[in-house]
């Protein structure tokens, strides 16, 4: 699940401590307030995620730049942390013969 279907999911982020953010959109062609505001939240980078208190200080910043992040709560973070970590995982090796079946029952 990326991070926008995530956004999707619209679990209630005022009931999180912690709120995790993701830049998902670029910074060139925004507006001088907007990157400030990223700035500020640490956001320099597409597809970094940073962790912030939930303060309505951070819910105001994050309503002035939501077009150009995600917000997720903690659970939600976990949950596609997990799901990232099992895709990546590695699997067993795939070993083929390629032997006929009358040439290995000889030897």
């Amino acid at each position: 699940m990326n991070a926008f279907k995530a956004y999707k999911a619209c679990a209630p982020i005022a009931w999180s401590p912690n709120l995790y953010i993701t830049l998902v959109r670029g910074i060139p062609g925004t507006r001088r307030l907007h990157r400030r505001t990223l700035e500020a939240l640490r956001l320099r980078k597409c597809n970094r995620t940073v962790m912030r208190w939930n303060t309505p200080t951070v819910r105001g910043m994050l309503q002035q730049v939501k077009r150009l992040i995600v917000i997720e709560t903690e659970e939600m973070y976990k949950a596609r942390k997990q799901n990232v970590a099992n895709h990546q995982a590695l699997r067993p090796p795939l070993v083929i013969n390629h032997l006929p079946a009358s040439a290995s029952d000889s030897s």
